[in-house]
């Protein structure tokens, strides 16, 4: 396993600023935001497909660090039911999958999507409920008229360009948002689709992330560590779905923390020997969204715990036994 980092914590810091504390921190890699929802402050792929020198200019700095990319990310929602919105960040997917094959990177981050209740919604609908029965009905149109169809079609365009992985963050407020939802899209499209596991995500929903890794096997593609602390009380009093600011710490029943902050180095060191367990031996890429750290404080205590406890060897022969 090899830790890495999610670029978006760097802020307005340069490529070269934030390779340099990576380096200095003896983090290896850098996952790096393209476009959708991560931005393009550090690496804009509809700009990198048609500029040969900045290509250059964006490895050679990688170099400098000896340092390698770990996977692109271009969260976004693809299969939004606004046109503009949804060729937005299709375009910021398609160059993402030829900026990829340029590099040579085999792996994009990204979501599922999710579409609207039907084909004159304007907005995205996110089905919690199976009743009232209408509720399955949009599920149906949602699944079989426009996620995996467009899925069959992005992955094969991801394929083309070398992609051999595209890591779905279950996320809820996308149609993929639990374990049952990736292995459902996965057998309907084939196994480039797979889940970018971030933990974060599922605690709040009430899995047992052990179980989740159990689960899914080989089907976990890419991992990401962050974490979030249950706010007990608040759950006690209004369960754990929450619209409230990520800024109201008081009110929330749940919110992001630095690695460490919300379960320690036992829940960690579990998570980590679950994941080489069945099989997983990739990236362990930190995403940092706290909201009482600063970006780099918060980091560096992540990449602290975090390298304590992932494993870097092979095991090698049970030599006891």
């Amino acid at each position: 396993m090899k830790l890495s980092v999610v670029s978006s914590v760097f802020g307005g810091m340069t490529l070269e600023q934030s390779l340099k504390f990576l380096s200095d921190h003896g983090v290896p890699s850098l996952e790096l935001g393209v476009g959708g929802y991560p931005g393009t402050a550090l690496a804009d792929a509809k700009v990198l497909i048609k500029d040969a020198k900045k290509r250059k200019e964006l490895t050679d700095t990688f170099k400098k660090f000896n340092m390698s990319i770990s996977a692109l990310a271009v969260h976004g929602n693809c299969v939004h039911p606004d046109k503009a919105v949804r060729e937005s960040f299709e375009a910021d997917y398609r160059a993402a999958c030829e900026l990829a094959g340029m590099l040579g990177v085999d792996t994009i981050i990204t979501f599922s999507g999710c579409p609207g209740s039907d084909k004159d919604a304007k907005q995205p609908s996110w089905v919690t409920c199976a009743w009232p029965p209408e509720y399955l009905d949009e599920l149906d149109y949602q699944w079989n008229e426009v996620l995996i169809p467009y899925w069959k079609e992005a992955a094969a365009f991801a394929s083309s360009h070398g992609v051999k992985k595209i890591a779905l963050e279950m996320h809820p407020g996308f149609c993929v948002y639990n374990p049952e939802m990736c292995l459902k899209l996965r057998a309907a499209v084939g196994d480039i689709i797979g889940a970018n596991l971030d933990p974060s995500h599922l605690i709040w929903q009430g899995m047992d992330i052990v179980d989740v890794v159990r689960t899914l096997g080989s089907a976990i593609l890419y991992f990401h560590a962050k974490d979030t602390e249950m706010i007990e009380s608040n759950v006690r009093k209004n369960g754990v779905l929450d619209t409230k600011h990520y800024s109201d710490l008081m009110g929330r029943s749940w919110v992001f923390r630095t690695i460490g902050y919300g379960h320690g180095a036992e829940f960690w060191s579990k998570v980590i020997s679950a994941l080489r367990v069945v099989g997983y031996d990739g990236t362990i890429s930190i995403e940092h969204e706290d909201s009482l750290m600063s970006p780099l404080e918060g980091l560096s205590k992540a990449i602290s715990l975090m390298d304590s406890v992932i494993i870097k060897e092979s095991a090698g022969d049970m030599w006891w036994a």
